[in-house]
């Protein structure tokens, strides 16, 4: 069966496959320590022991009679910290070894930590309920206090104002409280995943009947926030999903009812779901947004506000006018100069000329047929036809890689020196903004 398997992953003759077992199992180390997600078991006999550091592996499964040093650098193998993610390893013990694994601990360390108190020591090994216990509380108390300076009665726009700001007051606020969000973005996860990791032992960990379901809620309720508060920042699109394992486990223990997927704000954001649907696409906003008007408007403001300042390297000029348009709506909304039916058409339109300047209002001559050009034209005085003459000498004289190399930076600068020569043009302003155009790379 080993030969097999060589020459399957060989695509070999067994005969030729079979010569090939150290590079094989090379191949199979490193796809282990770097690729954790794409090999998820790794079952060994008499390998690994020493000399193996894999800090993403997480569960040792025993399942082999193992004593003293052996034993010890095999509970090793899962005891090394990675990242915010692991604070320890799981030890599932298939033949009663857990007595053994004191005793070797104790006798393995009383050399090596001679310099160390009892208690340093003392937490090499912990039961895992118990931890587990205290890892979901004090999780639960981490998010608790973070969300505690919400003002109540703490609903969805409250917990928006709080982690977003409040829409036209200070377009800066939104960036400014980037970093808040993010910190509720990793407490939340780290809630979720303590909560998965006991939610079917609540039992035996000590819970009450009473204290799970209110747990339950809490975890549930918390999760909701993070959602919210990411589409309403406009920051979902930059943060990985949960994958399909955790929210299953996500669904069953924490969510009362069968979940449902309106949309897909991965493959579909927020503002082209707008463009794409208008009014209509709003109805797959979570409920707590879609049923208040304020947070709704607010959610909307603060993706196209988002996309603005991510696009503005791109064309500088360009999207400072569209930062000027959102102001100019998000006053009219608060001022109630708008009904909702022409807000909601005044932000369409804007959201379109934001993912799709090729497709606004600015007329664009039809000699400017790139996103590159565009960009140009609006930021050297819509001259078009000096747009084309740096175009042209960027074109020709890039080299793959320019980007960062300063000799290949100063041969496109000399070009754009030379074929503009006459025009009075910022060159260094010109790089900065040719740099950030895929149509050069």
């Amino acid at each position: 069966m080993y030969r097999k398997m060589l020459a399957d992953y060989f695509e070999q003759p067994q005969d030729k496959a079979a010569a090939r077992v150290a590079e094989f199992e090379q191949a199979v180390k490193q796809r282990f320590i770097n690729e954790p997600g794409q090999m998820r078991l790794l079952i060994v006999v008499d390998k690994l022991l020493t000399g193996f550091d894999a800090p993403s592996a997480t569960y040792l499964y025993i399942d082999k009679q193992m004593v003293d040093h052996n034993l010890f650098q095999a509970i090793c193998r899962v005891n090394r910290l990675d990242g915010d993610d692991k604070e320890y390893g799981y030890i599932i013990d298939y033949k009663d070894l857990f007595h053994s694994l004191e005793k070797t601990v104790s006798e393995y360390t009383q050399g090596g930590f001679d310099g160390y108190d009892e208690a340093d020591v003392a937490g090499l090994l912990k039961d895992r309920l118990g931890q587990a216990k205290l890892d979901l509380e004090n999780a639960l108390e981490m998010v608790r206090a973070l969300c505690e300076p919400v003002k109540a009665p703490r609903n969805t726009q409250d917990y928006i104002h709080y982690f977003c700001g409040q829409t036209g007051a200070d377009p800066a606020e939104l960036l400014e409280n980037e970093t808040l969000r993010l910190t509720l973005y990793q407490s939340v996860a780290k809630l979720l995943r303590a909560f998965a990791n006991i939610a079917n032992e609540m039992p035996d960990a000590g819970f009450s009947a009473q204290e799970i379901e209110s747990v339950r809620q809490e975890v549930a309720h918390y999760e909701k926030v993070r959602d919210e508060v990411k589409l309403a920042s406009g920051d979902l699109l930059d943060m990985k999903r949960f994958e399909p394992a955790m929210r299953h486990l996500l669904d069953m223990y924490i969510r009362a009812d069968d979940s449902e997927t309106l949309v897909d704000f991965e493959d579909l954001g927020l503002i082209e779901l707008i463009v794409e649907q208008g009014a209509d696409g709003l109805d797959a906003l979570p409920a707590g947004i879609r049923n208040d008007p304020e947070a709704m408007a607010e959610t909307i403001e603060n993706n196209v506000r988002k996309t603005i300042v991510d696009e503005n390297p791109i064309n500088p000029k360009y999207y400072e006018q569209m930062s000027v348009l959102l102001d100019e709506i998000i006053e009219q909304r608060r001022q109630k100069a708008l009904s909702y039916q022409e807000y909601l058409e005044k932000i369409r339109d804007l959201s379109r000329q934001v993912i799709r300047p090729e497709q606004s209002n600015a007329q664009y001559p039809a000699a400017m047929d790139t996103q590159a050009k565009r960009a140009l034209y609006d930021n050297v005085g819509q001259d078009e036809v000096l747009v084309t003459k740096v175009d042209s000498a960027i074109r020709y004289t890039k080299k793959a890689d320019w980007v960062g190399d300063r000799f290949k930076e100063r041969e496109i600068a000399n070009a754009i020196r030379e074929e503009t020569a006459g025009y009075e043009i910022d060159i260094a302003m010109i790089m900065e903004l040719a740099k950030k155009q895929q149509d050069y790379y």
